[in-house]
């Protein structure tokens, strides 16, 4: 009685992160992004971000270990002794640290509420590449989810495109460098994914010690690519312009929050995920009118149901039939 009241709790205490993770993260880089005062370089930010996660892994690592040697015998064992697959890791690290990039150039332009339903097509694109790279088998459902997930996305478009951009902020910002880029952002997340389960499948190599992998490959990669495109902004403004306590909390917000949920989704089932994602988006409607002056549509409205819907349908198991197979393969 005592381990499921513990367990319940540990759902609900999933439900909350997973939901507070998913919808404050989209309305702070927007808020980052369109704030009065210095903008930050948000490649530095991105980069910031992997070093945080390097160090908090690192100590995870420690304490898993229980000693420096440990940890250093850990190092040896899975990093240095195992060069091919450290090397593979680089794979979705750099694809990773693109994807974080972009995802702030959405942020950018896009209000956080749509910025939030249009990320959901990562679901698509990771469903085609589980497809594709793994040979998974989908559910009728979800291949009907799928699509419920585009038209929803194509109807907040619709919706957004078709009316006044009332918005704090809004000069000089573009929907479609935005919806793009959210586009692009959900192709690499879909891809990093699935590529990442599929070398972690059969390696004993921990969570955490995959994390220090990622950061020894995307460090040096953000720093190539922070002086590659914004090198002459870093040279007259200096690395860490515009950075405040704010700045200092998205990069903490944006590190943690992959490793927070990696770490409480293995309590949530997917309709708890699924509820979780959906309270996010409503989260980020309600915040995005009182901090942006977002107005919302009928059309939009219809559109966000419809990926909400998607959501709950794409994790929806049917009870299994002896004798008939309800899965399409590609």
């Amino acid at each position: 009685m005592q381990k499921r009241d513990s367990n319940n709790t540990l759902k609900y205490v999933s439900l909350v992160t997973l939901t507070l993770q998913n919808a404050i993260l989209g309305l702070s880089m927007r808020y980052g992004r369109t704030r009065n005062g210095d903008m930050f370089i948000s490649s530095t930010a991105v980069l910031m971000s992997e070093v945080v996660k390097f160090v908090t892994c690192i100590a995870l690592v420690y304490l898993e270990s229980g000693s420096i040697v440990g940890l250093l015998d850990v190092i040896n064992r899975q990093i240095i002794q195992q060069p091919i697959d450290t090397l593979k890791v680089c794979v979705p690290s750099f694809v990773y640290l693109v994807q974080n990039n972009l995802l702030y150039v959405s942020a950018s332009h896009l209000d956080a509420a749509t910025y939030q339903v249009t990320y959901q097509l990562k679901i698509l694109t990771t469903a085609l590449f589980s497809v594709f790279i793994l040979k998974r088998s989908l559910l009728r459902t979800q291949w009907i989810s799928l699509l419920t997930l585009i038209i929803g996305v194509v109807l907040v478009q619709m919706a957004q495109g078709h009316e006044q951009n009332t918005s704090k902020n809004a000069e000089g910002q573009s929907r479609f460098i935005g919806f793009m880029a959210a586009l692009s952002a959900c192709a690499l997340s879909g891809f990093a994914g699935v590529y990442f389960e599929k070398i972690l499948k059969g390696s004993d190599v921990t969570v955490w010690m995959r994390n220090v992998q990622l950061a020894l490959c995307s460090i040096p990669l953000g720093l190539i690519s922070c002086y590659t495109y914004d090198g002459r902004q870093i040279s007259e403004k200096g690395f860490f312009f515009g950075y405040d306590k704010f700045v200092d909390y998205l990069v903490i917000l944006q590190a943690c929050g992959g490793l927070i949920v990696a770490v409480v989704v293995k309590y949530a089932d997917n309709i708890l995920k699924g509820f979780a994602t959906s309270l996010a988006i409503v989260i980020s409607c309600i915040g995005s009118i009182y901090l942006f002056d977002f107005q919302l549509s009928l059309r939009f409205v219809l559109g966000a149901g419809f990926v909400i819907f998607s959501i709950f349908l794409y994790g929806y198991q049917p009870k299994k039939k002896p004798q008939s197979s309800d899965a399409f393969k590609v």
